[in-house]
């Protein structure tokens, strides 16, 4: 036996629908959207984490945690960049980065967390 996990008969509440409606309207739903793709991306999920371990980390650290290259690292961070999810500083010759603000971290954390609880007990 199949289970059916949609309605059985067709009705909505317009009032409901209205509303949420009107609040997708005032939401930049693509931004949201491209955030989570950036993120969705192993690699810049693990410097993502990485920045809410540390207030900031060198490209050169990046590199040595991700196990990648100076180029690699740099490219991913950049693309993070462009959504504003991390931001950077330059000393001298060094490039530190760290997470836009706490928005971010929150996020990263969120997801952490939240998936540590669907984690089956003993792995």
């Amino acid at each position: 036996m199949t289970e059916n996990d949609t309605c059985e008969r067709y009705c909505f509440d317009e009032a409901t629908v209205q509303r949420v409606q009107n609040s997708l309207q005032k939401q930049d739903i693509s931004g949201m959207a491209n955030m989570f793709k950036v993120l969705a991306d192993e690699t810049r999920m693990k410097v993502a984490f990485a920045l809410c371990q540390e207030d900031e980390l060198c490209v050169c650290d990046v590199a040595n945690i991700i196990g990648s290259s100076l180029a690699a690292a740099s490219h991913h961070l950049r693309t993070l960049k462009k959504l504003n999810l991390v931001k950077y500083r330059k000393e001298g010759k060094l490039t530190f980065y760290s997470l836009e603000d706490e928005h971010v971290r929150q996020l990263i954390k969120l997801a952490s967390t939240h998936n540590q609880e669907l984690m089956p007990v003993g792995q």
